[in-house]
């Protein structure tokens, strides 16, 4: 924490060095959107170049002037936070002066800003993110304050923990660990009983594109265990950005990639080409929107899908049919053939990319 002060101390110190000489103070922050500034590592995903470009927010300028308030509120609250060793969620940020910021969108950036900024992961902030990420199957573990929490036993999911790096005593004798898109699957799934009857594994949903405290978990159960760990995604291209997200990160949180990405993450299903073999009749497939082949073009285009030719393959053959399926799709063949057929073979056969 003393780490932490210090580097908001040095902030405010150049802002008040700024002042004194009769200069308009700036903050200068590193431009977290640009890929020109990202560079692809096998082993890490996607991270942001040490010598990236910068962007000025200027106290002095129409255009910034008031993000540049803006920044220094939430650092002063973070400072606070700090020193008095107490938390809050971005949402409580927010609502403390819902007129000053006026929306979540613009307290959530900022955070992020300041974290990149100051070269420190959003936790040691003393920034809690909301969680709406669920995790159930063959764990268990303590959280901080010492509630043990145990997700075998459950016949409901449980919340991912806001606090990821306080949880310890991690327990499982999952085989693999399977991350889900949706969460209707993932309910879908826990009512099959799935977990317990292929054999043990842990099961988690971000619910869509996942929060960080869900990418902090699977990177958490990967550091502990080094199990396999699967994605089950809609055959489209938001469910293949969702799983790239995993396993190489995001470029808007490109700085912290080491705590969050798991290079190592498989692709299940559902692949393209599963759509083909199966026989999945054309009028349950949906044909793209010119967003949908716009994702895909942009996704094909990234440097990592270089390294991976069996995914290249995959996107090519979406591309070409402009059709796209949900996993639930898999209920025209019979209605519990994803638990009961689909996931067994690939699991069994290795049917993963």
């Amino acid at each position: 924490s003393s780490e932490v002060l210090e580097a908001i101390e040095n902030v405010i110190q150049g802002v008040v060095q700024s002042l004194a000489q009769k200069k308009a103070p700036v903050l200068t922050v590193a431009n977290r959107a640009d890929w020109r500034n990202i560079e692809f590592k096998d082993s890490v995903g996607l991270q942001m170049i040490p010598g990236c470009t910068t962007k000025q927010i200027r106290s002095d300028c129409p255009q910034s002037a008031r993000r540049f308030a803006l920044m220094l509120k939430i650092l002063s609250m973070i400072y606070k936070m700090v020193q008095s060793n107490t938390y809050a969620t971005k949402r409580d940020i927010y609502y403390s002066d819902t007129l000053l910021f006026g929306s979540q969108s613009v307290v959530d950036q900022i955070i992020n800003d300041i974290s990149c900024m100051l070269k420190i992961p959003r936790r040691s902030l003393h920034v809690l993110s909301t969680t709406k990420g669920f995790v159930a199957g063959n764990l268990s573990y303590t959280e901080e304050d010492g509630t043990k929490v145990n997700c075998t036993c459950s016949a409901t999911a449980v919340t991912v923990p806001s606090n990821v790096q306080g949880i310890k005593n991690l327990t499982s004798h999952a085989k693999f660990i399977l991350i889900v898109e949706k969460d209707a699957t993932f309910q879908r799934l826990l009512d099959d009983d799935f977990f317990s009857k292929v054999s043990p594994c842990i099961m988690i949903t971000g619910r869509g594109i996942p929060d960080l405290n869900t990418r902090l978990l699977v990177r958490k159960l990967w550091d502990s265990f080094q199990i396999p760990i699967f994605t089950l995604m809609d055959a489209d291209p938001h469910g293949v950005e969702i799983m790239c997200i995993y396993k190489y990160g995001s470029v808007s949180m490109s700085f912290e990639a080491h705590h969050l990405t798991v290079p190592s993450v498989k692709w299940l299903g559902l692949l393209p080409s599963d759509l083909q073999r199966l026989n999945i009749c054309k009028d349950a497939l949906i044909p793209f929107t010119k967003q949908d082949e716009n994702k895909l073009a942009s996704i094909q285009k990234r440097p990592y899908i270089a390294c991976q030719p069996l995914w290249k393959k995959e996107l090519e053959i979406m591309a070409a049919s402009k059709l796209k399926a949900e996993i639930q799709v898999l209920t025209t063949v019979s209605a519990d053939y994803l638990s009961r057929v689909y996931l067994p073979n690939k699991l069994q056969f290795g049917g993963w990319l």
